[in-house]
């Protein structure tokens, strides 16, 4: 007996030890989750803002005479596509990501566009509402720059404990899964030709 007890006891210490452990990885894992969601709701906060100031924008731009209609329609449209588009901070899959930053993308193009056409336009450059929201737009831009960082941060933080082992075993049962990232704009690979 006195064998099969000393037996029962390192089994119960086993079980009591992974318990604790598997309690502590639990807690881990959904901090490091409430993070990502966090991070995630300023990254929304500042895309936002930016879709906020775009109705401002295309009505200053509006005031201009025989300013191109279809470039007014297509950040308009695009704004719309960005906007209609909600992401569940619960499933921040690489996929849903991706579609996000596509959507978003499409609008930062257009505003673009939007913008270096304005150059052809001297009363809107001399605008002080266009000026003051250009500039509302570019400090939105770099914020938005800013929150990206710090989700991608601390997706990296929370994919990266997810996949180590031991965590690895337990975090799929747990229902922690690996959370995508923005990337760098397939444009951006390419370095532009500069001539002289």
């Amino acid at each position: 007996m006195k064998g099969g007890t000393i037996a029962l006891i390192v089994l119960i210490l086993i079980v009591v030890i992974g318990g604790c452990g598997t309690c502590n990885l639990q807690r881990s894992m959904v901090t490091l989750d409430e993070n990502v969601k966090s991070k995630w709701g300023e990254v929304q906060n500042q895309y936002q803002r930016r879709s906020d100031l775009v109705p401002n924008l295309v009505n200053t731009v509006k005031g201009a005479a025989n300013f191109e209609k279809s470039t007014l329609e297509a950040v308009t449209q695009a704004r719309a596509s960005a906007t209609s588009l909600k992401v569940d901070p619960n499933d921040l899959s690489p996929e849903k990501i991706k579609e996000f930053q596509a959507r978003q993308g499409e609008l930062s193009q257009a505003l673009g566009r939007l913008l270096m056409v304005t150059e052809n336009y001297p009363q809107l450059k001399a605008n002080q509402n266009f000026l003051s929201l250009q500039d509302q737009l570019e400090g939105t831009e770099n914020r938005i720059t800013v929150a990206r960082k710090g989700f991608n941060d601390a997706v990296q933080q929370y994919n990266t404990t997810i996949r180590s082992f031991p965590n690895n075993i337990l975090s799929g049962m747990l229902g922690f899964h690996v959370k995508g990232m923005f990337e760098a704009d397939a444009a951006a690979q390419k370095a532009p030709t500069v001539q002289f």
